[in-house]
């Protein structure tokens, strides 16, 4: 039995719900890098970006390592900011409304980004013009990766920041060693409850991030076919 056990007697039962809570943050964690990884392969692919794949660090907190997904989703924004900017320019201002307009049909969009992509990018293929459709000025930016960035920082700043990313799959006591070394131990009830409110924003945040990323590799798929 743990120490704090003996503090704590409601703590024994929690010690499986704890490490099952922290093994889904580690697997989100891992998650968003693939999914990113992969944004950021779409985007070199096809929209000519010289975007750095980023790496999940063993040795580092997890703070850190929301630092290094949230660094990349910026990096990834201000590229499709360029693309946007760019669309704005060279359309006329009734083309480029009809891409920011949720009625107008799919294929519809990426006829008119057909026109000038060639332009903004050199050269032309209806994957890019599909990827630009699907990226720039659409909800996954503007909403689902700000959604991400932000649980993100909030998980970064919060207890769980400090954390080092290895002492998840060293077992319990030393995840609870961990967590009891940073606060006092009377704050450990409140401490497992903020956790597991942010891993649920951080679940459902990432999903949605995830699920985004599939429909764009799909609908680049369909194009190239």
């Amino acid at each position: 039995m743990a120490q704090s056990d003996f503090l704590y007697p409601e703590n024994p039962k929690r010690r499986q719900e704890v490490n099952r809570l922290h093994q889904e943050l580690l697997d989100c964690l891992s998650d968003s890098f693939h999914a990113t990884n992969k944004l950021i392969g779409v985007l070199n692919t096809h929209l000519g970006c010289r975007l750095a794949s980023i790496e999940m660090k063993r040795d580092a907190t997890i703070k850190e390592n929301c630092d290094i997904i949230i660094q990349a989703m910026k990096k990834i924004q201000k590229e499709l900011q360029k693309v946007d900017e760019a669309l704005k320019d060279k359309l006329e201002p009734t083309l480029y409304r009809k891409l920011q307009d949720i009625k107008e049909k799919e294929t519809e969009k990426i006829a008119i980004v057909q026109k000038v992509i060639s332009v903004i990018l050199g050269e032309a293929t209806s994957a890019a013009s599909a990827v630009a459709v699907k990226l720039v000025g659409s909800n996954i930016t503007t909403g689902i990766i700000n959604k991400l960035v932000t649980v993100l920082a909030q998980i970064g700043a919060s207890l769980l920041g400090s954390i080092g990313v290895a002492v998840l799959g060293l077992g319990i006591d030393m995840i609870f060693r961990a967590i009891l070394g940073a606060v006092e131990k009377t704050q450990l009830q409140e401490a497992i409850k903020s956790y597991e409110k942010h891993l649920v924003e951080f679940k459902s945040a990432s999903e949605k991030y995830h699920h985004a990323i599939i429909e764009v590799t799909n609908t680049v798929k369909h194009q190239m076919k």
